[in-house]
């Protein structure tokens, strides 16, 4: 079916009135209204500029998106904010209107507003004052009933501190000061307000192409996320009880992924990878989460488990992101799982992130998880890494990942298929690795010398500074020199604020700076050597290429899967003869 909408001009007057058809709907996956008093100020003062300049074009609003709902409503996609910023300016401005003698001017302009504000007799025109064009259903937001309640009255409860009942207030305020500073004007303005200033409404056929327009259109505050439309159907398929533990849970949910740098929207996308490998899919082309979710109408976010699942899933991040212990998970206190979680933060893309979750989720209760847990990830980075130095593109793991997800799932020791890599290229590559990879190089050597995770903040420092004295290497060339400076045996962790001290110094000059890190991997460098030169990075290179590849070995780079059967040795003549005794004599 093809894809419709609708676009037509309207004034403020002409889009408020089609409430009347189609009521405006603010949906429950919205954020809470929260234009701030400079954003209503501003709005202000612009329309009252425009008033004072005797301007007869148009003022332009900006775009409302929305589609008609199942139950006949305009929700609105995005818009929110400024047309409910519009009702309550329109609100405010019949209040003041109220109270002022009934001339021609005011009671045209109460009729005015009155048809953009509240359903009236079709016949009489008569108002019903209870029924206003306009509901919020925004999840979890208070204001929800303050908002309806001013729309209703005209007046805010007192100490009454939501968006609503304060943006009202100070409408009525600078209504009143512009009504007695201007008085000339403010006919005008009302006017103005009501027909002069324009919105480009645009209707959307269904939801999907509602949020489809509103991503392209966006560019301003925080975009509607798939998260919040998950959370509306949550929120909806719960009763009474079940939707206040929920908003509750939610709200904490999504302050503390906030705080691990990560977000609900992320969570769910990890989770989809964990619903895959359950569901054995292997398809390497990645789904858009609303697109998963919605499948077999959103079943899979309605069951019991999602909240408490999503997070458990946050408990990992905070883990790798904030570098905190959780209590009751005692892997999370095992400092190798945590450099070798370290290690892969430093992978060049987040195709790591997908089998470690499942892995996590699946088996984080089981009696031997920390040191499973700890076997499957030195795996996972041994292969990771070694296959991005030699092959520096994402699509290098992406099947193996895949088939990796739905394998976990399987078995605590899952089977890794992936590529073998090529011991002798691989050292090669280790020598110049590529940009992308050098961090996660360095943590895994680093980490082989100090029980403690490294600083948060360090930087790869050039032992043999990226700036040179060509003198300094008289019988060399500087083509030779600058590329020796990028070998990974020039390359070294050191922490951001030593390192903006030692500056571009030679070894002699910054080895004072080196012997105040904590990398101990620095320290044993800076006892090491008394100078530093070309061939000390050339010695270099080939001591870390051993000891990576020799790492990456032990941790299961390129071994197979499959148990080992060893064979029962044979027994000599003299140990069957043994044997024979031994039976002779009742001890076998």
């Amino acid at each position: 079916m093809a894809t419709t909408i609708e676009v037509n001009k309207q004034s403020v007057k002409q889009l408020l009135e089609s409430g009347k058809v189609h009521k405006f709907i603010i949906p429950e996956y919205q954020r809470p209204y929260a234009w701030s008093d400079e954003q209503i100020q501003t709005l202000f003062d612009d329309l009252t500029e425009y008033t004072a300049n005797d301007n007869e074009s148009t003022y332009f609003l900006g775009t409302v998106v929305s589609y008609e709902n199942d139950d006949s409503g305009q929700e609105i996609i995005d818009g929110q904010q400024r047309i409910t910023s519009l009702f309550l300016l329109l609100r405010a401005l019949y209040s003041k209107l109220e109270s002022m003698t009934e001339t021609k001017e005011v009671k045209n302009f109460k009729a005015q507003i009155e048809s953009a504000l509240w359903e009236q007799d079709e016949l009489t025109a008569e108002v019903d004052y209870e029924k206003i064009l306009i509901i919020s259903k925004v999840m979890g937001d208070e204001g929800n009933k303050a908002f309806a309640n001013i729309l209703i009255k005209g007046i805010v409860e007192d100490g009454a501190k939501d968006k609503y009942s304060l943006n009202y207030q100070l409408f009525t305020e600078l209504i009143e000061k512009y009504a007695t500073n201007e008085p000339e004007l403010f006919f005008w303005f009302i006017r103005n307000v009501l027909n002069k200033a324009i919105l480009l409404p645009i209707t959307a056929d269904s939801q999907d192409t509602a949020l489809t327009i509103f991503s392209t259109l966006n560019d301003r505050g925080l975009a509607l996320s798939d998260a919040d439309i998950f959370k509306a159907k949550i929120y909806n398929h719960l009763d009474v009880e079940g939707k206040a533990n929920f908003i509750e849970l939610w709200q904490q949910l999504d302050e503390e992924a906030t705080n691990a740098n990560e977000s609900i929207q992320k969570l769910f996308y990890y989770y989809m990878f964990y619903l895959r490998a359950l569901e054995n899919d292997r398809n390497t082309t990645t789904p858009g989460i609303r697109k998963y979710y919605s499948r077999d109408n959103f079943e899979q976010l309605y069951k019991k488990d999602v909240m408490k699942n999503l997070d458990t899933i946050l408990n990992l991040w905070l883990v790798v992101n904030n570098r905190v212990e959780i209590e009751g998970e005692e892997w999370s206190k095992n400092i190798e799982i945590k450099q070798v979680l370290d290690g892969l933060i430093s992978y060049p893309n987040e195709f790591w992130k997908y089998p470690v979750v499942i892995y996590y989720l699946k088996y984080y209760t089981i009696e031997d998880f920390e040191y499973l847990f700890l076997k499957f990830i030195r795996k996972l980075l041994a292969v990771l890494s070694a296959r991005y130095i030699v092959t520096p593109t994402i699509n290098a793991v992406k099947r193996g990942i895949l088939n990796l997800n739905s394998e976990i799932i399987k078995s605590p020791t899952p089977k890794f298929d992936f590529t073998e890599v090529d011991e002798q290229e691989l050292r090669e590559k280790i020598k110049t690795a590529h940009r992308n990879t050098v961090r996660m190089i360095l943590k895994m050597l680093a980490y082989q010398h100090q029980d403690e995770l490294l600083p948060e903040k360090w930087e790869i420092e050039h032992i043999l500074p990226q700036k040179w004295q060509s003198s300094y290497f008289p019988a060399n060339s500087d083509k030779e020199v600058k590329e020796l400076v990028e070998h990974i045996g020039n390359k070294i962790p050191f922490e951001k604020k030593l390192n903006i001290i030692a500056s571009n110094g030679y070894f002699k000059k910054k080895q004072e700076s080196y012997e105040k890190s904590k990398v101990q991997i620095l320290l044993n460098l800076s006892k090491q050597y008394k100078d530093w030169g070309l061939e000390e990075i050339r010695e270099r290179d080939i001591r870390i290429s051993d000891e990576l590849i020799q790492l990456l070995n032990e941790w299961g780079l390129n071994h197979s899967d499959e148990p080992v059967v060893e064979e029962s040795p044979v027994p000599t003549a003299e140990e069957l003869k043994l044997i024979e005794e031994l039976k002779r004599k009742g001890f076998i």
